[in-house]
């Protein structure tokens, strides 16, 4: 009997590390991505320039991004299930440096648009493998631990946007991207045997039957995973209008000196960040639904300061508020559907979701060409409080595993 203990001891202590190791390499990932999502998105004012492109027909280009993800994630969560999420990672984490390098090569909105095209396949391509793969670990460890992994991609996001504003006015936008693309492939290189070396984990037997929740496809299931694919849109669509057109706002409306818009993004990431990082234990006590609505509400209240305040100051702070909003909502929302049901709810929920941080710039272009940018950009405190509503009426939020 000591020995058998001793045994299953040594095993459990084996999958820890094994499962910390996955973790570790997991977050590089998601840090990778954002970080070179936000040295594109904070050279958008620059490539605007270079091609002369209106409001409008730059959100048209920006619709290539969009395309490309949302086509390439339903694909994707078929390729996870057949080939296992962790090479699908490895794969779009080669793609997507190549692809950002593309974008200030183009000289006019068409050219733009088709590049967009390839980078928002990538781009969308390594969300959901990833996310996949997240929700896998997740489950293993019965912990609600999503938020971390999203914190991840925050920091990334935050470093690559005030990096991207140091840089603005030494580099041109093409040597800017050509180096993002030669970090992301080399941090990729390093990151890539720890992933491939494990499959991914199963899931641990639940003590208690209740908190188990079998992945399924029926009718209710699909239903489920479409309304956590509509929250996750909500919430997305506020960090692609802040991401692509927050530096614009805080230099053209606001008079803000480029350095100082390009920091915009910053300050929404690092809240974001901060968001996210405790967002296991605002899980743990107050559930998946409590978390969602007040989250919901206070970025509602943070972009309308955002959008409509009449200092830099004060529309920095409401980004700020916005990002400690939106913080917990994605995760949630995602590691929900995936767990419901598999790489396909990811894939589901994910193209909706991403399909609204994509397709809002677009959305946000025209409104700005018809009323103004700053009118544009409530837009993301109505979908918001949108959804705070729909998480408060459905009351089917819970959180991962483990939570309340």
């Amino acid at each position: 009997m000591p020995l058998l203990n001793k045994t299953t001891s040594e095993a459990s202590e084996a999958t820890s590390r094994d499962f910390s190791r996955l973790r570790a390499a997991l977050t590089v990932f998601f840090a990778l991505d954002g970080f070179v999502f936000a040295g594109w998105v904070v050279r958008i004012p620059a490539i605007k320039e270079q091609t002369g492109a209106s409001a409008s027909a730059l959100g048209l280009a920006l619709l290539g991004v969009s395309a490309g993800a949302v086509v390439t994630m339903t694909l994707t969560g078929r390729l996870c299930t057949r080939f296992g999420s962790h090479p699908v990672t490895v794969v779009c984490g080669v793609l997507m440096p190549l692809s950002v390098a593309l974008p200030p090569l183009t000289h006019s909105a068409l050219a733009l648009g088709l590049v967009l095209l390839l980078f928002g396949a990538a781009y969308g391509g390594i969300n959901v493998a990833m996310n996949s793969a997240a929700v896998d670990l997740v489950q293993a460890l019965r912990r609600p631990v999503m938020p971390s992994f999203h914190a991840a991609f925050s920091l990334g996001g935050m470093i690559g946007a005030g990096l991207g504003g140091l840089v603005a006015g030494h580099l041109s936008p093409t040597r800017h991207l050509l180096g993002l693309a030669l970090i992301g492939l080399l941090v990729t290189a390093v990151t890539a045997p720890t992933l491939l070396r494990y499959e991914a984990p199963k899931a641990q037997a639940a003590p208690d039957p209740r908190a188990a929740t079998p992945r399924g496809t029926g009718r209710g299931t699909r239903g489920l995973v479409l309304v956590f694919g509509l929250v996750a849109l909500c919430t997305a669509y506020g960090e692609g209008a802040l991401a692509d057109w927050g530096a614009l706002h805080l230099e053209q409306d606001l008079d803000a000196h480029p350095g100082v818009a390009a920091a915009g993004y910053s300050c929404f990431a690092f809240a974001m960040t901060i968001g996210r990082l405790s967002g296991t234990t605002l899980l743990e006590r107050l559930g998946g639904t409590r978390t969602v609505v007040g989250g919901g509400l206070l970025a509602a209240a943070g972009m309308l300061l955002g959008a409509l305040a009449p200092s830099t100051g004060a529309a920095l702070a409401g980004f700020a508020i916005t990002g400690l909003g939106l913080a917990n909502i994605f995760p949630v929302a995602i590691e929900r559907a995936g767990a419901l049901a598999g790489p396909s709810g990811v894939a589901a929920a994910s193209t909706l979701g991403y399909g609204g941080m994509l397709l809002g710039p677009p959305a946000i272009g025209f409104m700005a060409d018809w009323f103004s940018l700053p009118v544009a950009m409530t837009s993301v405190a109505v979908l918001a409080a949108l959804a705070a509503c729909i998480a408060w009426s459905t009351g089917r939020i819970p959180a991962a595993r483990g939570a309340a």
